[in-house]
């Protein structure tokens, strides 16, 4: 019978630990066993000394520094042969979590991209068929042509982020220069308003803010991090954008009323391909990138990001950039 992946992972853990304990029982029995001799094999020479002989006290001492001498090689040795053991076991250890964590993301963002593509494809597909096959009234091929843009725009952002990780993890090199960060991001939100018209984003903008950047990266970084908020959250539910700075600091917020992240989520969310919950069950659209992407966006301009909780519910995203 298969093992499901999880309880896979528990039972070769357990089987890795006890083998690792094993092995550190059968060298204390064989130091035990090697002591063990070495005692003996001392008691057994000072038996065979003559105490009426001149040499005698010599003869002994040099018998028992030489199981003094064996006793410290068998712990140095033991101790040296330990620590080897634990620090590569705690290594190989950590190194196959790790690469199957890795395993899992990819697989879980192969299930997402699978579904990604899929739907907006589909979609466009039976729109483009209605158009062809149905004669329609003006209204209804304005409606199916802007569903047919906007699916085109989410395969777009897609391609885009796989893009951009790729050549983030490669080493991208930016062209930096100085950019009105606070237009950026009142740009961003005009776009969002004019895609939600219907969903509430308050603006707490302070006008006037400069930023050393790649104006595409931090466009990217603020529609990801609005994007995420509008996805976590209810529909009705309002979203907040704050910018401001001080003590030579930029701070960028943007908050949602949707569910609090667990605490010890908030630093695998931005890991690549990470996605809080069961990839077969999550409804929540999605590839595990764009966070990751704000992460190393923000990195990459000399910031750092952080969710906290936004009160009374929901998170705070909050992206500080050291002017």
């Amino acid at each position: 019978m298969k093992l499901p992946r999880k309880h896979g992972l528990a039972f070769i853990t357990i089987v890795y630990w006890l083998l690792l304990g094993y092995m550190v029982a059968a060298l204390c029995w064989w130091f035990i066993a090697l002591e063990r001799q070495n005692q003996d094999i001392a008691t057994i020479k000072k038996n065979k000394l003559d105490i009426a002989a001149s040499g005698y006290q010599a003869q002994l001492d040099d018998i028992l520094s030489l199981r003094n001498r064996k006793t410290a090689q068998y712990i140095s040795e033991g101790l040296t042969f330990l620590a080897v053991t634990v620090l590569g076991a705690a290594f190989v250890f950590r190194a196959v979590r790790r690469q199957f964590r890795l395993s899992q993301q990819q697989q879980n963002f192969m299930m997402a991209i699978t579904h990604e593509l899929k739907t907006p494809i589909a979609v466009t597909q039976l729109n483009l068929e209605t158009l062809q096959k149905r004669k329609l009234d003006d209204d209804m091929q304005h409606k199916l042509i802007a569903n047919t843009l906007e699916e085109a725009n989410r395969l777009n952002v897609l391609c885009n982020n796989i893009l951009l990780a790729t050549q983030l993890d490669a080493g991208y090199t930016s062209n930096k220069q100085e950019i009105n960060f606070a237009d950026l991001v009142e740009g961003c939100v005009d776009d969002f308003l004019k895609r939600f018209p219907h969903r509430p984003i308050h603006e707490n903008i302070t006008e006037g803010i400069y930023l050393e950047g790649e104006s595409l990266l931090l466009q990217i970084l603020v529609n990801n991090l609005i994007e995420n908020a509008i996805k976590y959250s209810p529909k009705d539910s309002a979203l907040t954008v704050a910018l401001s700075e001080s003590d030579h600091q930029i701070q960028l917020t943007v908050s949602n009323e949707g569910e609090s992240i667990p605490p010890e989520e908030r630093q695998k969310i931005f890991d690549k391909f990470y996605r809080i919950g069961n990839e077969n069950t999550r409804r929540t659209k999605g590839t595990g990138l764009g966070l990751y992407l704000c992460r190393k966006i923000a990195e990459s301009h000399n910031g750092d990001i952080s969710v906290t909780d936004h009160v009374p519910s929901g998170s705070n995203f909050v992206v500080s950039f050291r002017s």
